[in-house]
C-alpha cells in the first residue's frame, strides 16, 4: 500500500533542515542537507505509518493540502510516499 503525506522542511541558522509531518503527530526528522533531511524523513515516516497500521489497525489521519499548512519563509514542502507490503508470513 501507498501512503502520501506531506512533509515541512525547514532551515536552521546552522544551514542544516529539521523536518516535520503537519499530519502525523510527532513525525519529526533532521538531516545536514536537504537531500539527508527528505531520506530521514521518508524513513521516521515509514516507522510512524507502519507502527499506527500495527496498533491502530489502519486509522490514519487524513493528508493536509499543502495549501492549507502554515508555512514560514524559507520553508520546502515535499510529500514522502511510503509504500508498505502487507503479506500473511512477511516480516520485516
Amino acid at each position: 500500500m501507498k501512503f502520501i503525506y506531506p512533509a515541512v522542511f525547514r532551515p536552521t541558522e546552522d544551514k542544516k533542515y529539521n523536518a516535520f509531518f503537519p499530519d502525523l503527530v510527532c513525525c519529526e526528522a533532521s538531516g545536514d542537507t536537504l537531500d539527508d533531511a527528505i531520506e530521514n524523513a521518508n524513513a521516521a515516516a515509514y516507522d510512524w505509518i507502519y507502527t499506527e497500521l500495527m496498533e491502530f489497525e489502519g486509522k490514519l489521519p487524513p493528508v493536509s493540502d499543502e495549501s492549507d499548512l502554515e508555512l514560514q519563509e524559507g520553508d520546502v514542502v515535499r510529500n514522502i510516499s511510503v509504500n508498505i507490503r502487507f503479506q500473511d508470513g512477511w516480516d520485516e
